[in-house]
């Protein structure tokens, strides 16, 4: 019953922007860490951005400056803006939930992940 649906990806040219959303349901969103991972073929997933229930940020390197994570308690969804896409944008994009009210940025610390939504941004 605990579902995390992403969507919003898609085909966008370099340079352009994307905005993901992911629909919280059957657990209480108020206290769960929200995430945004993203995997690539042949590489590990990784952390792109977090958001604590609290509002506090963290990002990866290489997206710091162009994405930027937000949540909308009211609608249980979080979103991931996404600008100044590069083609090593590309990955499958996956929404994660954490318990706990303090930032979680490790992987394994999550209990909840979506499908994930494919970004491909090409050049």
């Amino acid at each position: 019953q605990e579902q995390l649906v992403e969507s919003g990806g898609g085909l966008v040219q370099a340079g352009g922007s994307l905005r993901l959303s992911c629909a919280a349901s059957g657990f209480i969103f108020s206290i769960y860490c929200m995430g945004w991972f993203r995997q690539a073929p042949g590489k590990q997933r990784e952390l792109v951005a977090v958001i604590s229930s609290g509002g506090s940020t963290n990002y990866a390197d290489s997206v710091q400056g162009r994405f930027t994570i937000s949540r909308d308690s009211a609608k249980n969804t979080v979103y991931l803006q996404m600008n100044s896409l590069k083609p090593e944008d590309t990955a499958v994009y996956y929404c994660a939930a954490a318990p706990g009210i303090w930032l979680r940025i490790k992987k394994d610390e999550y209990t909840y992940w979506g499908q994930g939504t494919q970004v491909t941004v090409s050049s």
